[in-house]
C-alpha cells in the first residue's frame, strides 16, 4: 500500500497488520472505544474486514462513520469516525 499515512489532527492510525488475527477485533473495539466525539481512527489491515463492520455498525450504531480511503487487494484503509457521543 502506498497511501501516506501521517494523519491530520485528532486522526490516529491503527495498523492492524502487526497484530496476531485472533487478537485484531478485541484490539480494535477497545481502540474505538477509547475515542471522543470527532476524533478518527485510521484503520490500516491486509483485507477488507467485512465482518468487523457488521460488527461496529452493532456496536456504535449511529456514531460510527466508515470512510474508506484506501481499497486493494493488497488491503485497505479506513477512517472510522465517533460523533455524537454523550459528553463525558
Amino acid at each position: 500500500m502506498s497511501m501516506q499515512l501521517d494523519p491530520e489532527p485528532n486522526v490516529h492510525v491503527f495498523d492492524a497488520r502487526g497484530i496476531a488475527r485472533r487478537f485484531r477485533h478485541s484490539a480494535i473495539f477497545g481502540a474505538l472505544g477509547a475515542l471522543r466525539n470527532g476524533e478518527t481512527m485510521r484503520f490500516v489491515n491486509d483485507h477488507d474486514p467485512i465482518p468487523l463492520l457488521r460488527q461496529l455498525d452493532e456496536r456504535f450504531g449511529e456514531h460510527l462513520t466508515v470512510t474508506y480511503r484506501q481499497r486493494e487487494q493488497s488491503g485497505v484503509v479506513i477512517d472510522f469516525g465517533i460523533t455524537g457521543l454523550p459528553e463525558e
